[in-house]
Formats: structure tokens, sequence, C-alpha cells
């Protein structure tokens, strides 16, 4: 079964689904892959909205570190980079994106969120970004374009959960709503996507968006380089299972 399922909901309209329920669709290498090349094909076609959702309880628990102690430190950096590569292209997109939230997001799963331009979060869904607890900077100006810089600066500093309410109070979320709302909320999309014509919206999200790439990228790199990577993940994770 594909780890990542694409499908057409109509005219211009592209749903890509994270589909590892059994692991809380964690990012694997192979599904980091699949969702960079199916983004990178609705942006080379004729696509007017991208849909992001998951199947199963969760949307995204992050990176699948379940093969951490047999991985290098280089082996780390390179899926960082990968997973960089991929939010930027999200980020990115000259069309709207509407990502589908419900369960846990956490960690690169709510950089997925947040790199959306409509996020949809279902009541009682959680979010947390805890990758400067090991010392990564990933997506914080992402964050900050989404929340402001000081609120970006607290969640990250304190690196702690949030639920639905705040992640909409603070912006994170642009709408709650409940599983049975999300159909009605895709065919709101799917037709105001068509407003205008594909050139006037690709012109518009060009000059709407801050192109930070290169910096964001530097920042990860710098980061990620640091020596004892995974010494770090796994004392988080450690720490993490004892507080459980």
């Amino acid at each position: 079964m594909a780890v990542v399922a694409v499908s057409s909901e109509g005219e211009g309209v592209v749903r890509i689904t994270l589909n590892r329920p059994e692991k809380a669709n964690a990012l694997n290498e192979a599904m980091v892959d699949a969702l960079t090349d199916a983004i990178a094909q609705a942006e080379g076609g004729d696509t007017r909205l991208l849909i992001l959702d998951a199947a199963g309880k969760h949307f995204c628990a992050g990176f699948d570190l379940s093969d951490i102690a047999e991985r290098s430190d280089g082996d780390l950096v390179l899926r960082f980079i990968r997973i960089e590569t991929l939010l930027q292209k999200l980020y990115s997109l000259p069309f709207p994106t509407l990502a589908l939230a419900k369960g846990r997001a956490m960690g690169a799963g709510a950089d997925v969120f947040c790199a959306s331009s409509q996020r949809i979060a279902a009541p009682g869904t959680t979010f947390r970004m805890p990758g400067l607890a090991f010392g990564i900077v990933l997506g914080t100006r992402r964050l900050a374009s989404r929340i402001g810089v000081d609120t970006a600066r607290a969640i990250q500093n304190e690196t702690r959960a949030f639920d639905a309410d705040e992640a909409k109070d603070i912006g994170f979320a642009t709408r709650l709503a409940a599983e049975d709302e999300w159909p009605a909320i895709i065919d709101e999309a799917s037709a105001a996507a068509q407003t205008l014509q594909a050139d006037a919206t690709r012109a518009l999200f060009n000059a709407t968006a801050q192109d930070t790439r290169a910096e964001d990228m530097t920042d990860l790199v710098l980061s990620a380089a640091k020596p004892g990577l995974k010494d770090r993940i796994q004392r988080y994770i450690a720490a993490m299972q004892r507080a459980r």
C-alpha cells in the first residue's frame, strides 16, 4: 500500500493523503520522498488547490525515528534536509493549499500543517514543534510568519504542546472544524480557488510570499551539522518516555 495516496477531487483539485495510519503517519524516508514528488507533480500540472489530509486517527506524528539506533549523524542530517526541501516546496506553491489536521500533529507533521496556506484543525487536535529541544532550527521563519515573532519564540523556547483552540487563537490554524464539516470546507475552498485566472493566482501567491528558503536551509544545516545530533535526539526521546 502506498505511503502517500494521491487523487483528483475535481478540476484542478488534488488531494494528497498521508497513508501510514498504523504509525500515526510518522514520516519515514519513503514518505518524505513520495510527498515531495506528489507536490512537485501538482505544481507542474494545472492544480488550483492542493488538499493535505491523513488516514487514521492522527495527522502526523513527525519523523519516524524507530530506526535511529542504526543511523549515523550524517543519515539524520540528510533526513532533515529532505524534510526542509519538502516544506519549502509546499510553502512556496503558487496556489492555495488546504491542510486538514486531527489527532496529533507533531514535529515535522506540525511543520507540514504550518506550511499550508489554509489550516483546518479538528477540535482536540494537539500540536508540538520540539526541534529546538535537540538543537534543530527547522521552520522557524515560517512559524513566525504565521503567528508572529513573539509567540513563535515563546512556543519554540518552551517546546510545549498546544491544542486546537490555542492554535486558532494564535493563527497557527486558520479555522476549527469537526471532520464532518470538512467536505463542505473542501467545496468552499475548491470554488474559491477558481475565482481568479490561474496566472493571476500564481502572481498573487508569488508576490505575497516571503522567500526565505536559502536562509532557512542554511539555519537547518548549521544546526543539524553540529556533532552529536543522534545523541541529542536519543536523549530527547528518553526524556519524553520518562515524562509519560
